[in-house]
């Protein structure tokens, strides 16, 4: 094994990795590993990646259970791109479609005209607001005088603070006044806003996801006296 990894044109640590499905052929998803990732895939028989955002190794399906087995390894002729050839258990995608590769730009001359708008099923309150948060990154590039998620993060982190404490006083509100419809409108205004303020700071929501996780199990007390002091 340590030939193999030896031989491999590392970039920064990191290598490219395209995921085929081993029976309809279909590119499934691409990511990134690391030297000790790869050796977790190899070792363990199920595809393991370097999340760039997070950090940190995650085997595909740590979660959800869309576990990726390996069936084969192939590495190209610049040595600087693994395909791993898999049986997907489950989907492959977040957005709970069987491939990552599913919006479609047209062929040919309809390349260029409008794409139709995909509706997707998430699957999970998880799998939205993965989604939401990835167009909101996408967002920071927009026009902010037509885009209010734009604006927002034109005005900066003042601005967004403020929204997050309004639409949080609203939410309260809203649960004083117990009308399930305003609750739910209002939560769902509270959440939009807070996931703003994490795409502007660049933090993933898996990792608020990873520090619920943590809790769990946990009395409220004790986890908050284990916080450091400032």
């Amino acid at each position: 094994m340590a030939n193999l990894l030896e031989s491999i044109e590392w970039n920064k640590g990191l290598i490219p990795l395209i995921v085929q499905d081993e029976k309809s052929n279909e590119v499934l998803m691409l990511g990134f590993t690391n030297k000790e990732a790869l050796c977790l895939s190899i070792q363990t028989g199920f595809v393991h990646y370097y999340s760039r955002s997070k950090q940190r190794i995650w085997k595909k399906g740590e979660q959800s259970g869309h576990t990726q087995e390996i069936k084969e390894i192939l590495l190209d002729c610049d040595k600087d791109t693994l395909l791993i050839r898999v049986k997907q258990n489950g989907v492959a995608c977040h957005s709970g479609n069987p491939t990552c590769f599913f919006q479609s730009f047209g062929k040919g001359e309809d390349v260029g005209k409008e794409i139709k708008e995909n509706t997707q099923d998430v699957g999970s309150i998880y799998g939205a607001v993965d989604l939401l948060y990835h167009t909101l990154q996408e967002r920071k590039n927009a026009d902010s005088t037509s885009s209010y998620t734009a604006s927002l993060f034109k005005k900066g982190e003042n601005t967004i603070g403020k929204k997050i404490v309004e639409e949080a006083a609203e939410f309260a509100f809203a649960l004083k006044d117990d009308k399930e419809e305003d609750i739910i409108y209002e939560a769902t205004d509270l959440l939009y806003h807070a996931l703003v303020g994490l795409a502007y700071k660049n933090i993933s929501p898996d990792r608020v996801r990873q520090e619920l996780l943590r809790r769990f199990n946990v009395s409220g007390i004790a986890e908050k006296n284990s916080r450091p002091k400032d």
